[in-house]
């Protein structure tokens, strides 16, 4: 899946998707996406990426305590 760094508009490539939909996880490991090279993978904060789209993470995503208000 791919997401969008909210600063750069840079595309990145999630590697593991259960920690981006994991509330408790803060940040992911992904691999931006520039050129044909393959980058290296790198930490990523979730509360700087959203959909390619400009869409916002759904809270559920990064709120462990989303249920509680």
């Amino acid at each position: 899946m791919f997401m969008q760094e909210k600063e750069t508009g840079t595309l990145v490539k999630v590697l593991e998707m259960s920690e981006l939909i994991d509330p408790l996880q803060t940040s992911i490991k992904a691999r931006k996406q520039a050129g044909e090279e393959e980058q290296s993978v790198a930490p990523y904060e979730k509360s700087n990426l959203a959909f390619p789209s400009g869409e916002a993470l759904p809270r559920c995503w990064v709120d462990p305590n989303y249920q509680m208000s």
